[in-house]
């Protein structure tokens, strides 16, 4: 199936459209993202998932956190956060509530299998 593709006329526009992503793309700062894989110890992937989503939405400069079940395999879990600085990434590992959700989600995590660093550059904010 072809995707069909929108020009956008005006940059004011756009900026409506993408939200704060598209902002920080018009101030320059460049958005950051991360894409992982991980395996929840056999069983326990909707505990991990509580885990992961509990205060998920209270993150500063967190544009985006996904928490999805991987359809093809019950133990795996895919995490798709955009941010809009790799800082405000970095700064949200100091953030209680951050800590107390690793430290809780750690012995449920059997391991990662793939994961990838991403530059986000445009996209649709809610």
């Amino acid at each position: 199936m072809a995707v069909a593709r929108r020009s956008f006329v005006g940059g004011g526009l756009a900026l409506a459209l993408l939200g704060k992503g598209a902002l920080a793309m018009a101030e320059g700062t460049a958005m950051y993202g991360m894409i992982g894989k991980m395996k929840a110890q056999p069983g326990q992937r909707a505990a991990l998932v509580a885990i992961l989503t509990q205060g998920s939405g209270t993150m500063p400069g967190c544009l985006s956190y996904i928490v999805a079940e991987d359809l093809a395999d019950v133990d795996a879990l895919w995490v798709t956060e955009v941010w809009d600085s790799k800082a405000s990434h970095d700064a949200s590992l100091a953030l209680p509530a951050v800590k107390d959700a690793i430290q809780r989600g750690r012995p449920l995590i059997a391991g990662f299998e793939k994961a990838a660093e991403t530059r986000p550059v445009g996209g649709v904010s809610r």
